[in-house]
């Protein structure tokens, strides 16, 4: 019977040749690092998980109830060997893997720029960064190309070999911006920008979507990536403008409302502030940016200067001197003298 179960079993397994093991299969050299990274924990941790469950079953299988050719020593309880082996074991792979989380936190750091492209090539044979603004909307997608006046939404395009520079938000709610094969998520929240660093090495369409549950719409909350080429970016921009309508504020706030599966579109005549609209809730212009806010707010917190005690003769804003009793020079006489 047990035979049969796992006849049964089998074709279960092929179930799994649909899994993307995209986390293993990078694109990019930030994601190549974040990939070695798991690897290398996944191996050190596997040093002391493979010997205990090998152990377990062999200490299982030598001292069974049935083995009367192994020594019985019920009062043992104590081996000096034996402790430093259970204890010097853990300590080391501990030790190992938190200087392995040290070094690549700071290096792979979404903040940090890139120092390489790949592997064999410096941040100097490089191109010139390309800069995406995201927000985050609900249900969907919009990215903003400052450097070439246009805006798409639900499709990201970038050149292989050129680092990209993403400052990211959120129109309502916290979000995560998330591509697999080109970088780690990085969180997206309202009025507040993150940064994330990254760049393609090879061409391709690669997927994008929102790793943090947003909503009615977030299963659907989906982008495509496209690695080109040079020359074949420089095309895709050209499609977008031609192709590409009016992204004002008023058509933003339109945009703004919650949909779900939107097709792409693409925005050719797109305001250079609309971004920093967004980023700072004031799109719509009855609203105060935040930022105009923090403003006022910093500068009512600042300690004021104390004001000088007035000297004789100087009177004071609103104060009526006259009303004042006056003061001989030099006997110092007052109308309220206690002699009178």
């Amino acid at each position: 019977m047990s035979r049969l179960r796992f006849v049964f079993l089998l074709p279960c397994l092929c179930l799994l040749a649909g899994c993307n093991m995209v986390l293993l299969q990078p694109a990019g050299d930030v994601a190549r690092g974040n990939r070695d990274v798991l690897i290398a924990s996944t191996g050190l941790m596997l040093l002391i998980i493979i010997p205990v469950m090998v152990a377990t079953i062999v200490i299982a299988w030598r001292y069974r109830h049935t083995n009367t050719a192994v020594r019985y020593e019920p009062k043992w309880n104590h081996s000096t060997g034996l402790e430093v082996a259970i204890w010097s074991a853990p300590l080391a792979i501990i030790i190992a893997l938190g200087a392995l989380a040290w070094v690549s936190t700071h290096l792979l750091d979404p903040y940090r720029p890139l120092s390489r492209i790949s592997a064999d090539r410096s941040i100097a044979s490089a191109n010139a960064p390309l800069r995406v603004q995201v927000v985050a909307l609900d249900w969907k997608w919009l990215f903003f190309y400052p450097d070439y006046g246009v805006a798409t939404l639900n499709e990201l395009a970038a050149p292989i070999d050129t680092p990209i520079d993403f400052k990211i938000t959120s129109s309502h709610q916290m979000n995560s911006f998330f591509i697999p094969a080109i970088a780690g998520q990085i969180y997206a929240m309202p009025g507040m920008e993150t940064v994330l660093h990254a760049v393609i090495n090879k061409p391709g369409v690669f997927d994008g979507f929102s790793a943090n549950y947003a909503g009615a719409g977030f299963s659907d909350m989906k982008f495509k990536v496209h690695g080109l080429s040079q020359s074949d970016f420089q095309r895709w921009v050209e499609v977008v403008r031609s192709k590409g309508g009016v992204l004002d504020r008023a058509a933003y706030l339109r945009l703004e409302a919650p949909s779900e599966r939107d097709p792409v579109r693409y925005f050719a005549d797109v305001p250079g502030d609309l971004y920093h609209a967004a980023l700072n809730q004031c799109v719509d212009r009855a609203a105060m940016c935040t930022s105009e806010m923090m403003r006022l707010d910093a500068e009512a917190g600042r300690p004021t200067a104390p004001m000088a005690a007035p000297t004789s003769g100087m009177a004071m804003p609103g104060m009526d001197m006259s009303a004042m009793p006056s003061n001989a020079s030099n006997g110092h006489h007052s109308s309220m003298n206690p002699k009178d």
